[in-house]
């Protein structure tokens, strides 16, 4: 058999193999599919999220998801942060363990307050009410 090297470039052209798939479900409950390469080929290695379809005919289809883009956090607190989303949306993020319940009211209200006056101190809002006497 010839052997197939694309380590060289990505791959830009579909490239079949032959081989055999394991499909399976482990002990956790989750699937599982194992799929062992027949072919002398010789490709990167690949580590990404895929959508997986199994067919009652037993062909499967993998297709890659989009990377998830992170928001870069403008302001920070101990707990909590403030981002803007691709969308145009502003994201405040809070979180606390559970353990520290007790604290969670004052912690929020404290953080919310500080990034808040934040936002208002670097000049992102105007505080300045519209249509009144100034």
């Amino acid at each position: 058999m010839k052997k197939k090297n694309f380590v060289k470039e990505p791959l830009k052209e579909k490239v079949t193999l032959d081989g055999l798939m394991t499909i399976g479900v482990l002990e956790n409950g989750l699937h599982a599919a194992d799929f062992m390469c027949c072919d002398d080929a010789e490709l990167d290695p690949l580590v990404a999220q895929f959508k997986v379809q199994i067919m009652r005919d037993g062909n499967v289809y993998m297709m890659e998801l989009p990377k998830r883009v992170r928001n870069k956090s403008i302001f920070r607190e101990d707990n909590s942060s403030l981002s803007l989303g691709k969308n145009g949306r502003y994201y405040f993020v809070f979180t606390m363990e559970e353990e520290r319940l007790g604290e969670l009211p004052s912690e929020l209200i404290r953080q919310a307050s500080a990034i808040a006056q934040k936002v208002v101190k670097r000049g992102f809002v105007n505080t300045k009410k519209k249509g009144g006497n100034e």
